[in-house]
């Protein structure tokens, strides 16, 4: 019984590492991942795998493990959701980055955003000069929004947050 109570307490230390890790890392890392990103987080995995369990190498000790990083998980996202200067301190805020086609370059460069990745998002979003964009936001996801002058663009990435399940088909 005291290997298990070790193995939640190693995965709560760990779990709270990894968060404040990640916050420190900045926001644009999460929705751009590359090659070395990858491997860093395989690596991560492992190197934090055993931190968790200990010697503990049982099947026990790894479902105790994953469901404490589940339960954390849940319970942080209904902190979050009812904690506004938590959320805040962890998600950060939404970054202007153009606004009324006017580059914000002192953001830009706090955020270590390219004009490659400005271009890439507008080319995204449909959108061909700086000058068309209303408004360029850098989201607490990562990822930039693009929203034009223009009424006939429409955005044409996007996230799909929940698949419904009561579609039908006519």
């Amino acid at each position: 019984m005291e290997s298990l109570f070790n193995i939640i307490f190693r995965s709560v230390a760990v779990y709270i590492f990894m968060l404040i890790a990640i916050r420190l890392s900045g926001k644009k890392e999460l929705s751009q991942l590359n090659t070395s990103d990858v491997v860093l987080i395989l690596l991560i995995s492992n190197a934090v795998q055993n931190a968790m369990v200990g010697p503990d190498t049982s099947l026990l000790g790894g479902i105790v493990a994953a469901a404490v990083l589940f339960l954390l998980n849940f319970i942080l996202k209904k902190i979050l959701f009812k904690n506004e200067h938590l959320r805040l301190l962890l998600n950060q805020k939404p970054e202007i980055l153009i606004h009324n086609g006017k580059i914000d370059f002192k953001t830009v460069a706090r955020l270590d955003i390219t004009q490659d990745e400005l271009l890439e998002a507008m080319r995204e979003h449909g959108v061909e000069r700086f000058k068309e964009v209303k408004l360029a936001m850098l989201e607490i996801d990562g990822n930039i929004s693009i929203i034009s002058g223009n009424k006939e663009l429409k955005q044409t990435h996007y996230k799909r947050k929940h698949q419904h399940k009561n579609l039908t088909v006519n």
